[in-house]
């Protein structure tokens, strides 16, 4: 239930404060008092859409705050998002709006916590129901009727209709992957004979090792020079260790030194760290003789191995010719390939496996919305009932209502066309609610619908915005008999121009436009809006006057009084009933 309204700088209003109760809470005021900006107030607050117009003129930033008294619903809601609850078990949605460098910038919170547009939309539907003038208009569309119709049927309708919205998209998944298949068979196959054949002649060629060109370009220049690695080998191990020149080689000169440089370490300690450079130095020149030795005495001529080398160096250049700039990329592109065509391969099922699939989920869509519709045929019995029964008070006494369930083809939503057909007068043929109702009619209908909807909706809060539009006398009555009586279990809150309404009220709130002069001369006259209590019956009846003859007349003053009186025993009558 709401409570309590704060706006600031909101539209015409500067600041204003509205304190609401259980029952019926009735807004009254002249056409253009500003009724409407409290209504759209509400709104805001609870993530609606804002624009600039929305910030009172010569301010940069707008607040609006609605408390809630919370019911179990919205105290579940916030228990999953670990929001706490205020003082009093209620809930605070306030909304900041702000012209930040030219942009409008929103924050929303709840009980102080910052929460984001769809997360409050989540919380706006448990907390209240907002009838608008416009709303006629959409309750004349058969995808809206449908809704409304499945909202009827609570939870079980609901939840086959996500199973059928679920079969569906799985149904259409399919469609579209076998109309891709269909028209890629060929280019599928295509691709996979020429990956096949590449792929077929780098694994013949056994690549595994990025660098094996180098190392088979090294190996190639050892084959090819031979003798010529021989022959210096020889010199080599000539220059370090044995000369046949008669020259003396490295080592003997080392040794030389070695021993002269022993000798006078007999007479100088200090130059022992010498004698071990040049004992070092001597080994490792002994060392290198002995290896080069070797390895001169192992080559040998290999015609076959180096046809081989140069064979295999053709194959891995024309490769990389082929599928890389380097043998590293040749490898990396018969990486790729083998992926691809592990993948055409396996490309998911087969053209036929998926129709087959097609077929079996196709049945179950067609079962499931079968048992879709006959659920939205046993709601729509009961609402016909329950709706024709709440029309009847309402000066309909002869009103016909039927609820059309046509087949068409399975959709995310069923297979089932829905409208509401309508009569309201005796003799007259059901017709599509959208090309018989008058405006009259329409309200009606509308608040008849709410009526029902409250036997199953657990929203707290109904808010109607001129429910009344088009009607006037007896139907008004019954109108205001209908609000009055809904509002016994339900929290009402009604902006209206028909006294027969506000004459119901538990709280009666009185809208105008005020103007305020400038303070000085730098600023101009401003109009606000302002809302009043109607405590005193004074008061009250004064404003059912103005309602209903537009100024306060002697024969206005008694139709109002009587109004009252009558009100008072209307809600006596009722709460008899409720007892």
């Amino acid at each position: 239930m709401l409570t309590c309204l704060r706006i600031e700088n909101f539209a015409l209003i500067d600041s204003l404060e509205i304190e609401l109760g259980a029952g019926l809470n009735v807004l009254t005021g002249e056409t253009g008092a500003g009724k409407s900006i409290i209504l759209d107030a509400i709104d805001t607050a609870l993530g609606g859409k804002v624009a600039h117009r929305l910030i009172r003129s010569g301010a940069s930033r707008a607040m609006v705050e609605a408390t809630f008294r919370v019911n179990p619903q919205v105290l579940a809601w916030l228990n999953e998002r670990e929001i706490d609850l205020l003082e009093e078990q209620s809930v605070v949605c306030a909304r900041e709006i702000a012209v930040i460098a030219g942009s409008l910038r929103t924050r929303t919170r709840v009980n102080g916590v910052l929460i984001n547009r769809p997360t409050m939309e989540g919380l706006r539907d448990r907390l209240v129901e907002i009838t608008a003038q416009g709303q006629t208009l959409q309750l004349t569309t058969p995808a809206w009727q449908r809704q409304l119709l499945d909202t009827y049927g609570g939870d079980r309708v609901i939840e086959l209709r996500s199973k059928v919205s679920e079969i569906y998209a799985g149904v259409q998944e399919i469609a579209n992957t076998l109309e891709n298949r269909r028209q890629s068979e060929q280019q599928r196959l295509q691709r996979l004979d020429f990956i096949k054949y590449q792929t077929q002649e780098l694994s013949a060629a056994q690549l595994e090792d990025p660098d094996e060109l180098e190392n088979l370009e090294s190996e190639r220049q050892r084959l090819t020079h031979v003798v010529d690695l021989q022959q210096l080998s020889y010199q080599v191990y000539q220059g370090l260790y044995q000369s046949d020149s008669g020259e003396p080689a490295a080592a003997d000169l080392l040794g030389k030194a070695e021993t002269t440089l022993t000798d006078m370490v007999d007479y100088d300690p200090q130059l022992q760290p010498l004698l071990e450079i040049v004992n070092s130095a001597l080994s490792q020149i002994v060392e290198a003789a002995r290896q080069v030795n070797t390895y001169g005495d192992g080559l040998e001529a290999d015609p076959e191995r180096l046809l081989e080398v140069e064979d295999r160096i053709r194959l891995l250049k024309q490769l990389c010719r082929k599928y890389g700039a380097t043998l590293a990329e040749a490898i990396a592109h018969y990486q790729n390939l083998q992926a691809e065509l592990t993948g055409l391969e396996n490309e998911g099922e087969s053209i036929e496996d998926l129709e087959s699939r097609y077929r079996v989920l196709e049945e179950k869509l067609t079962q499931v919305c079968t048992e879709l519709t006959q659920k939205r045929f046993i709601a729509a019995q009961d609402l016909e009932a329950k709706l024709i029964a709440q029309l009847k008070p309402l000066a309909m006494e002869k009103v016909q209502f039927k609820v059309g369930i046509y087949p068409i083809p399975p959709s995310a939503m069923g297979a089932d066309r829905v409208i509401f057909n309508f009569s309201p007068n005796p003799g007259e043929p059901l017709q599509p609610l959208s090309t018989t109702a008058s405006g009259g009619e329409m309200s009606r209908f509308l608040l008849a619908l709410k009526a029902c909807f409250s036997e199953v909706d657990e929203t707290q809060t109904l808010i109607f915005d001129e429910i009344d539009a088009g009607v006037s006398g007896r139907v008004a009555q019954a109108i205001a008999e209908k609000l009055q009586q809904l509002s016994q279990d339900r929290q009402i809150l009604c902006v209206t121009h028909q006294p027969l309404i506000a004459a119901m009220a538990d709280r009666h709130f009185r809208i105008d436009k005020q103007v305020i002069p400038a303070q000085n001369s730098h600023e101009a006259e401003r109009t606000v809006v302002r809302v009043s209590m109607l405590c005193e019956q004074s008061d009250r009846r004064q404003e059912l006057a103005q309602l209903a003859g537009g100024k306060s007349a002697v024969d206005a003053m008694a139709f109002a009084e009587s109004l009252l009186v009558q009100a008072n025993s209307q809600r006596k009558i009722q709460q008899s009933e409720k007892n």
